[in-house]
């Protein structure tokens, strides 16, 4: 399993039109072969800064994701004007955690 965590950050001026993009994604790249959790979400507005967390099934999975034309589209619009602050993890085991 891949792990991606952390941050994307972006001109205050430009979230509302990035909020959109996301959400026009997000639920097909949800139904993607190979993607277990996919969140794009907004932590503070006024820095412009988006909290990334994802859990793909493999790095294959997440190779085609990216090949996808509609995450191509997606990041030729938005590549340039995002930094992005995200860690990806390798994980190869997972346990429920006692409750």
């Amino acid at each position: 399993m891949l792990i991606l965590m952390g941050y994307i950050h972006l001109d205050p001026s430009d979230v509302d039109a990035f909020i959109t993009d996301v959400e026009q994604i997000s639920s097909s790249t949800q139904a993607e072969k190979g993607c277990l959790f996919y969140s794009i979400t907004l932590d503070d507005r006024s820095a412009g800064r988006f909290l990334v967390a994802e859990r793909w099934q493999d790095q294959l999975s997440l190779a085609a994701h990216l090949e996808k034309p509609e995450t191509r589209a997606f990041l030729k619009t938005w590549g340039d004007r995002m930094n992005s602050d995200l860690q990806a993890y390798d994980v190869s085991g997972e346990r429920t955690l006692a409750g």
